[in-house]
């Protein structure tokens, strides 16, 4: 069974909640069959003002700075948002389907039939942005990976498998190996949206609706079906006064941790005590044996990653000889230095911004394209100088104990 409606009265007003799942031919004719039949005083969407824009206007990636991307530290942010866009084109153009149409279509209908609507999500960047700082870096590498495999992934699927996201236990299902596998990114994608999703509808009916109206308000919410036991029981929660419609928390990104803050120390710290104890036990030709091994085993491996993304000569060199040093310098990643190299040397054309959407749906197109190749450099040179790191001081610390 589908769960594709649901009716919620409370405190007089009527919420209509209709479950959709993303790029299906159905629930968009659903979509619009239950709004013309209901005629709803306020029809809300799960939609932010710039994923609205996105898909009534031509995305604009020709005035990305991607040199200010590496600079401001968003390239793994970046990474990830152009290749959800990407999937979800691909799995789109696949059903004939354009992403992002179940949720345009009751905006459609309210301007033609002049109903209020209202746009209820929080800011997709900024719902990034808190998934991202509430992941460590191997957290991002485990996103970055899964978002990756299924990008890139040759399987299809077809029009009954999208409409069987709609049932509720192939949710659980999917919800519960999401927790499992990466439960801060579930925490802040799916519960903390729950949250987001109810008090936006709660607070829209208040403010758009009349309260002298003789009948019932009705409010029609078109959400992600996965969303829709969790905005019913927070709708519950706030007519009941257990919980409050304002939001303002889940509108700011957490600042790091005094825990977070202090490992990006620990593993400069850790190599200066290493080299510091070499020296005085070995004296000088015992800290270079352990600084030779230190830049090979740390460099090559962020050289590695950076020859897997078919980086530039330059961009591989880079890495090689700059990630000993960042390591030391909690400021400044090794993905920066050899994505900007990349960049500088192999700038981006105007092309690779107009088909960048395009490109990232498959592996072909993802190397192809100088944008989404330098990304590649940035997060595998990353990813290589990270392992490097933990298979470098292991074997320093080997050095100084046969010493």
């Amino acid at each position: 069974m589908n769960d594709t409606k649901m009716i919620i009265t409370l405190g007089g007003r009527e919420f209509i909640l209709i479950g959709t799942a993303h790029v299906s031919r159905e629930s968009i004719n659903e979509v619009s069959e239950i709004i013309r039949g209901e005629k709803p005083d306020l029809i809300c969407v799960e939609l932010d003002e710039g994923r609205y824009a996105s898909i009534t206007q031509k995305e604009n990636w020709e005035n990305l700075n991607m040199v200010k991307v590496f600079r401001e530290g968003k390239g793994f942010l970046l990474m990830a948002n152009l290749v959800l866009s990407g999937f979800q084109r691909r799995m789109g153009a696949e059903l004939g389907v354009k992403p992002g149409e179940e949720m345009k279509i009751p905006l459609d209908i309210a301007k033609e039939l002049n109903i209020p609507h209202a746009l209820c999500d929080r800011e997709v960047q900024l719902t990034l942005r808190r998934a991202w700082a509430n992941c460590g870096f191997w957290n991002k590498n485990k996103l970055l990976a899964s978002l990756l495999s299924g990008a890139f992934s040759t399987e299809k699927l077809n029009a009954e498998e999208i409409e069987n996201l709609k049932n509720r236990s192939e949710l659980d299902g999917m919800m519960n190996e999401l927790a499992n596998y990466l439960p801060a990114v579930k925490q802040t994608l799916i519960d903390e949206r729950d949250v987001y999703l109810a008090a936006k509808i709660w607070t829209s009916a208040k403010e758009q609706i009349p309260e002298d109206r003789a009948k019932p308000h009705r409010i029609v919410a078109v959400v992600g079906a996965g969303h829709m036991q969790g905005i019913k029981a927070h709708l519950e929660k706030i007519a009941a006064g257990k919980e409050t419609a304002d939001v303002s928390a889940l509108n700011t990104i957490p600042p790091k941790s005094f825990l977070a803050k202090a490992a990006q120390w620990i593993v400069p710290a850790l190599i200066i005590a290493l080299f510091t104890v070499g020296f005085f036990r070995a004296g000088q030709d015992l800290s270079f044996a352990m600084l030779r091994r230190w830049v090979l085993w740390k460099g090559s491996l962020a050289a590695l990653g950076a020859v897997i993304a078919l980086g530039h000569p330059v961009a591989i060199l880079v890495s090689f000889l700059g990630a000993p040093f960042t390591s030391l310098n909690p400021f400044i990643g090794i993905g920066f230095l050899s994505g900007l190299a990349q960049v500088v040397i192999r700038k981006p054309r105007v092309g690779d911004a107009q088909t960048i959407i395009d490109d990232v749906g498959s592996l072909k197109g993802f190397y192809r394209n100088r944008i989404s190749r330098a990304l590649l450099v940035f997060f595998l040179s990353s990813l290589g100088g990270a392992i490097g790191s933990f298979v470098s001081i292991p074997a320093i610390a080997a050095i100084l104990w046969k010493a």
